[in-house]
């Protein structure tokens, strides 16, 4: 009987080893999500540092020499047009509506999970609603207003649509992030006398500081990313990367490794806001999947 149970287990394996099978392949499905999603990327880079010729060539040409020449087209070295007032006009929007987006949604958030409002799920959707208009339905009232106001080509009028635009967003990530820290903690900070700005700076902010990064960098990537009304709303003045980015496809044709190399140019900085934040990115993320 014993020597039954024994050859049934080295038949079957043990569960311990079933499971160490099973992470194993999640892992290597991961690592060749990973790659999919980061082959376009390394093509970008790729093409961005050939020449034109080679970057047409069909099939591309993976082993054509390499330069740095789309780069320089970038950077103005033929027409002299320099892409750095449209990438300090994307940083300033992008910036300053973020830090608006965090300092009106954290309170909004607060309110909504640790000092619940009566039919706060009502209030949550009426902030979701306001993301299921499209776009572009609202481009004609957003034009005519700001050119009343005088405000077009402005930055001040992107950062007061990407604040409008990302603040639903922010509400929801920061509620269930808020909704994870201990009321005893709050408790213990209103029996001291603390007021609410103290309490929020103090005792809220560090303890969700990565739901905090999380919620920034997606606004921050959102507000960067976007073209529709920085395109219309914008021209000399106040024009964003992403509408630089547009300017390389001409009448002339697509410069492939020109636009990918601004392309490359204009990622950056998103690329280096996420590695630089990347684990309190995960975190946040993840904080409160498990319940």
């Amino acid at each position: 009987m014993a020597g039954t149970i024994a050859t049934r287990r080295r038949t079957t394996g043990s569960p311990g080893s079933a499971a160490r099978r099973r992470r194993g392949a999640l892992g290597l499905l991961a690592w060749l999500c990973g790659v999919v999603f980061f082959l376009p990327v390394a093509w970008m880079v790729l093409t961005s540092l050939h020449s034109e010729s080679d970057a047409a060539t069909n099939p591309p040409s993976v082993g054509a020499p390499l330069t740095l020449q789309g780069y320089r087209e970038f950077f103005g070295a033929s027409t002299g047009v320099s892409p750095w007032p449209p990438l300090i006009n994307s940083f300033s929007a992008s910036l300053m509506s973020t830090l608006l987006v965090l300092v009106l949604s954290i309170p909004a958030a607060y309110a909504l999970s640790i000092k619940p409002v009566r039919k706060w799920t009502d209030a949550m959707f009426f902030f979701l609603s306001t993301k299921m208009l499209p776009a572009v339905a609202g481009l004609l009232p957003i034009y005519l207003i700001a050119e009343n106001s005088g405000l077009l080509d402005n930055v001040a009028l992107l950062i007061i649509l990407y604040t409008s635009m990302n603040l639903p967003i922010a509400v929801w990530m920061m509620r269930s992030f808020l909704a994870e820290v201990p009321v005893e903690i709050l408790e213990a900070a209103s029996i001291d006398g603390a007021a609410l700005p103290t309490v929020l700076a103090r005792i809220v902010a560090p303890v969700v500081a990565p739901g905090i990064a999380a919620t920034s960098l997606i606004c921050f990537i959102f507000s960067w990313n976007e073209l529709l009304f920085a395109r219309v709303l914008t021209g000399v003045v106040a024009g964003t990367a992403p509408v630089f980015l547009t300017g390389f496809v001409t009448s002339q044709g697509l410069f492939l490794a020109k636009v990918c190399a601004a392309a490359v140019c204009i990622s950056l900085p998103v690329l280096i806001a996420g590695f630089a934040a990347q684990d309190k990115l995960v975190q946040g993320l993840s904080l409160g999947a498990v319940k």
